[in-house]
C-alpha cells in the first residue's frame, strides 16, 4: 500500500517540485564549478547529486513502484501502459544514476556528467507532468 500523500495529486506534486529543485540547483553548481575548473569542489557537488537521485528521486519512485502504482492498476486496469511508461522513466533514471557513478569512481569529471545531470532533470521533469497530468489527474485530495 503507498503513502497517502502519493494518491493526493497536491502533496505529490510538492515532492516532486522539491525534489526537482533541488536536482537543478546541484547541476548548476556542478556547471559553475566545472566552469572554474574546480576538479575536486565538482566532484564532491557530483557526489552529493548522486546521493539526492538515489535517497530522493529514486527512493520515491520505489514507492511508487511497489505501491501506487499497483493499487491505481488494480483501480484501474487501462492505465497498464501508462504504468510502464511511468517505470521505464524510472529505469532510465537508475540507469543514468549508474553512469554517473562509474564516472565518479574513475575520477571521471567532465562535461559529459553535466549532460547526464541535465538529462535526469528532463526525464524527471516529463515523468512528473505525465504522473501529474495522466495518472492522479481524476484524484481528489479527500483519498
Amino acid at each position: 500500500m503507498s503513502g497517502p500523500s502519493l494518491k493526493k495529486q497536491d502533496a505529490h506534486s510538492s515532492i516532486h517540485e522539491a525534489s526537482l529543485n533541488e536536482a537543478k540547483e546541484l547541476n548548476e553548481l556542478f556547471r559553475l564549478c566545472l566552469q572554474k575548473k574546480q576538479k575536486e569542489k565538482a566532484f564532491q557537488v557530483a557526489e552529493v547529486l548522486v546521493e539526492h537521485w538515489e535517497s530522493r528521486t529514486l527512493k520515491h519512485a520505489e514507492a511508487e513502484e511497489e505501491g501506487l502504482y499497483i493499487e491505481m492498476v488494480k483501480e484501474n486496469p487501462a492505465l497498464h501502459h501508462l504504468i510502464i511508461q511511468l517505470t521505464r522513466d524510472h529505469d532510465l533514471m537508475r540507469r543514468i544514476v549508474e553512469k554517473l557513478k562509474v564516472q565518479l569512481s574513475n575520477n571521471d569529471i567532465n562535461e559529459w556528467m553535466l549532460i547526464l545531470m541535465d538529462s535526469l532533470v528532463v526525464i524527471d521533469s516529463i515523468h512528473n507532468e505525465d504522473e501529474m497530468n495522466k495518472l492522479l489527474k481524476n484524484t481528489n485530495d479527500t483519498n
